[in-house]
This record gives C-alpha cells, structure tokens and sequence, in this order.
C-alpha cells in the first residue's frame, strides 16, 4: 500500500488544477448567496466523483463523507470569501496564480486551499483503504458574514463527536475571543456639509480605502501633511472630493492594516468643521481615529488567556437619508461581552448615536487535555516532529459552533504570510503541501478515535 506522502504527491497537480477552478468562482458572500452556492455544488459534484458521500442542506450548507464506524468526526471549511479589488492586486485575483514558490488566489488560505485539501484527504483515506469512524468534510457559504450556514447545517445534522477546523494557523487554537459587529447609527443625520461619506465592503476587515464628498461652501483646507496617511483632494462643481487609502487587514489584527476609513473622518472633520460632518463622523474622529484597542471608548482591556481587545471600524455610510457605520469587536475570552456591549452603548448615547448588535460570537475556550487536542497534537507531531504550540486568537472560525467539541488547527505556519482578507493574499507552496500531510494524519487519526 502506498504511503501518505506519495499519494499526495500523485494528487498534486490534479488538486493544483481544481483549485484553480475552485478559486475561479467569485463566492463572495457579502455580494448575495447565488454565487457561493456554486461553489458549493462545484465542491459537492467534485465529491461525488471521488465517489465519496455527499449532503446538501438547503444551498447553504453541505458535506462529503466516507467511514462507517457510529462516531461522526469533522472537518469544517467553508467557501465563501471576503471581496477582492483586482486592480489592487499583482496578479487575478480570483484564479491560481504560481510565482516565486506561492500560491495566489483569494481564498487559498481562507478557506478554499484548505476546504478542497480536505477533501482530497478524504479521497485518500478511501484509495488507501483506512476503516474506521465516519468523517465529514462540512463545506459552509456563509462564514464570513456571521455563520448562519452552520446554524443551519446543525439543525439538520447532528455535530460530530469531535472536529477541526483548517482556517487558522498551526500549532492549536485552544481559545477564540468573542465577537461583536455594531451597527452606529446618527438618527438625526446631521451632517450639514458632508454629503457622502463610503467606506468598506465587509465587517471583518479594516477598509483599504475610503471617499468623501464635501460641500464645496464649507471646506477650509487643512495641513495634510500633518494628518498620517495617504490622500487625494479634488475640486469638482459638485463639491470637494477626497479620496483616503489605507492598508486591508484582517479585523482580528488591525494593527496590521492601516485604516483609510478612520484618517478620513479625521482630515474631513478638520476641514470641515465638527459642527458640519455630523455627530457620526465626529465621533468616530473623537473616539476612535487611529486606535486598535478601544481606550477612548473606555473598553480597553486584556486577559493572559488572550490578549487585549481589539475594535475596528470596518465600514461607513454617510449621505443625505441615512449615517451609518460598523464596529468590530473582539474580547477577551474570560471578559463579559455584555459589559463591553454596554460601555459602548453608553459612549454612543452621549453623542446621540443608537447602537444596534448585528451578530455576536461568544467566546471559546477548551481545555488542552482535552481528546480533539491530543488527537490533534498527536497527528502535528507524527509530521513535524515536535509537539505543537496551544494559543488563542483574536479570529473567529467555526470551532465557535460546535459546543466544546472542535479547535481551529491550521493551515498557516507562523512564519508564513497569509495576507488574509488582504491583496495578494497567498501560501507558500510547500509548506501548504506541508499542511496538506499533517490534515491526511489528523484525519487518520481521527477515523480511529
């Protein structure tokens, strides 16, 4: 019988054209369902052909199958991905691209590398005749907009008796901060001179760009240069435009991103005016600008479990009927969310602004003698040689729906720059062929628990 690393390695071109294919198909969730649908039954046919088991629950969710032992284990991944502008990219987005030993695409680290890799794990179980407990790879189309996917899936399929997760980094993620996206909104839509104010295309991400129209009547101009960022000033008849641009990050490390939204806020309320932008933009100029950790809102804090709070101002939308914007939230898994919640309620209320949650993930803890992480330890080390390390994250996967009973567990290496929710999001090839192995062992592993 062949060995894992030569099955793999006769897969290896076959997996390099399907994710091509897969990384084709536009699944951004936060643009309608209709197109990560697709890309679900692309995964689901793909399956099938492998001649493993499949199951679509409602378009939204499904999964391939192979085992037949009474114990169910997991794989969760999902399909869908955050929006990519090409022309800020160095190569096309939304295929494989090969270059300097990387992988691009959007999506080859979050999640679509990992969701296709575990499949062709199952395929490798089933030609290599390994027995033992069901597993499933679980595909879902939603997980970047608040995993609604999941609730469906699991209230149609049972949750497996143990899982992982491939949509983090190695070693194990034993804890996950909890997660608030906020809704800020102005009722009074105050804003005298500023016309239009847009930023962001998803909640989890820190905005790479941001435009503001200003009342031309108003506006008097202030040291740029003196304000950190980059920016673009045009006078037209219909007023000042003025164009910000940033740098995209992950919102669950947004001091790696520089946030275009924010400097904006600030160069048009010193131009024109705090009287004139609205109590919103003022108010994200006052109590947010360039802070990652919530101090001027008065929720700064930390754990040794997890580290500090972080927020982020991920999208803004100011015109003449409405003032809006989204927060970011992620706290420390042994903090209470309802007192976060309620500070900023608070803050929010003194400037005359309504807070409203859009979606809440609690936070998530698991005890490292627990059996998902000795699995897991156990499969890291048969590939690496040495045990792997625990640690938590600011990130939110969908270890957070399974009750206790699945981590977060790769496929990016610590040393390895991923640029997830960023441009040129990419792997290194080999360590992700790398990964490909310790994901064949995990799962392995699994089957026989």
């Amino acid at each position: 019988m062949k060995n894992f690393d030569e099955v793999i390695e006769e897969y290896r071109e076959e997996f390099l054209d399907d994710l091509n294919e897969l990384l084709s198909i536009r699944s951004v969730s936060a643009e309608g369902d209709k197109i990560p649908q697709q890309a679900l039954k692309w995964m689901l046919d793909k399956a099938e052909s492998f001649g493993l088991k499949t199951k679509n629950i409602d378009n939204i969710a499904g999964h391939a199958e192979f085992g037949e032992g009474e114990k169910i284990c997991g794989v969760l991944t999902h399909l869908d991905v955050v929006p990519a502008k090409a022309e800020d990219w160095s190569c096309e987005p939304f295929a494989l691209t090969r270059k300097n030993g990387r992988m691009y695409g959007r999506g080859v680290a979050d999640d679509k590398g990992s969701a296709l890799c575990a499949l062709y794990c199952l395929r490798a179980l089933k030609e290599c005749g390994i027995t033992g407990n069901r597993v499933r790879v679980i595909f879902g189309t939603s997980e970047e907009i608040g995993m609604k996917d999941m609730e469906t899936y699991f209230s149609k399929e049972p949750v497996p008796d143990m899982s992982f997760t491939p949509d983090s980094e190695y070693g194990i993620c034993k804890g996950e901060k909890g997660i608030y996206h906020l809704e800020l909104s102005d009722p009074t839509v105050n804003n005298v001179l500023l016309l239009k104010f847009e930023a962001g295309s998803a909640n989890n991400v820190v905005p790479d760009s941001a435009y503001a129209l200003v009342n031309g009547c108003g506006w008097v101009p202030c040291d740029v240069h003196a304000i950190p960022g980059e920016f673009d000033i045009n006078y037209t008849k219909e007023g000042v435009e003025i164009t910000s641009k940033g740098k995209a990050a992950h919102a669950c490390e947004p001091h790696k991103g520089f946030n275009a939204a924010a400097a904006l806020a600030d160069i048009v309320t010193e131009s024109a005016g705090y009287e004139s932008v609205g109590n919103l933009i003022y108010f994200i100029d006052c109590c947010i600008g360039d802070e990652t950790n919530g101090s001027s809102l008065g929720v700064s804090m930390r754990d040794d479990e997890s580290g500090e709070l972080t927020l982020t101002l991920s999208r803004v939308s100011v015109s003449e009927d409405e003032s809006k914007a989204v927060l970011d939230i992620r706290y420390p898994v042994t903090a209470n969310g309802e007192d976060v919640l309620k500070q900023i309620r608070k803050k929010a209320g003194e400037w005359g602004l309504e807070v409203k949650v859009i979606d809440e993930e609690k936070p998530l803890f698991l005890d490292e003698n627990s059996d998902v992480v000795k699995i897991l330890s156990k499969a890291y080390e048969n590939v690496m040689g040495t045990a792997p390390e625990l640690y938590t994250t600011g990130g939110g996967t969908y270890a957070r729906t399974l009750g206790g009973k699945g981590v977060a567990f790769g496929p990016v290496f610590p040393d390895d720059d991923s640029r997830m929710h960023n441009t040129d999001e990419s792997l290194d090839e080999e360590k992700f062929f790398k990964h490909f192995r310790i994901c064949l062992e995990a799962m392995c592993e699994m089957m026989k628990f």
